[in-house]
């Protein structure tokens, strides 16, 4: 394989719907090798701050570390390089389990979405079982927790703080 293949294969995982779309975005890749996922990038949507700083326009799916709005700076290959600014959100994950009921994971599902819905919170889906959920400062997050804490406790699902563990920049960038 060329390096110019090598640095280009690998899965992406894309924001299809990024909570923050605007007519201009710019888009970076996070190698998400310093997470424990070896040859594994996210493509995340950025709006130009136009002083050689990005914010963030959208919710992270599986970069540590990060939320909607934070402030980064990029590497001469396009990816993520550092945090500057931190924006005060908190990125809240669940992984919802397949069930073999479809009435029971339906339900699931909706409990999911009504919950964030009306919450008035952002989230983007990454497939018909990952959310991730925007929680910016003093969000009304109760009706979240409750329905995604119940998800947890009856077994549908994990859940986790996107912040449990700092973003860090893969070496290779």
């Amino acid at each position: 394989m060329t390096d110019a293949a090598e640095a280009t294969a690998g899965f992406y995982i894309v924001h299809v719907d990024p909570a923050e779309r605007k007519d201009s975005n710019y888009l970076a890749q996070i190698d998400l090798a310093p997470f424990g996922l070896d040859g594994q990038f996210e493509q995340v949507w950025l709006h130009d701050l136009g002083d050689g700083s990005y914010a963030l326009a959208c919710i992270p799916f599986m970069a540590y570390g990060l939320a909607l709005g934070d402030v980064v700076r990029l590497a001469a290959d396009g990816r993520v390089a550092e945090v500057v600014r931190r924006a005060g959100h908190r990125v809240l994950r669940v992984l919802l389990n397949e069930d073999e009921d479809a009435a029971r994971w339906a339900g699931t599902v909706d409990a999911a979405r009504f919950c964030v819905a009306s919450a008035g919170l952002l989230s983007e889906w990454h497939g018909p079982r990952f959310v991730s959920v925007d929680l910016p400062p003093g969000a009304p997050a109760g009706v979240v927790f409750d329905t995604m804490g119940r998800i947890v406790q009856d077994g549908l699902g994990h859940w986790e703080w996107a912040d449990a563990l700092p973003f860090t920049a893969s070496l290779a960038a």
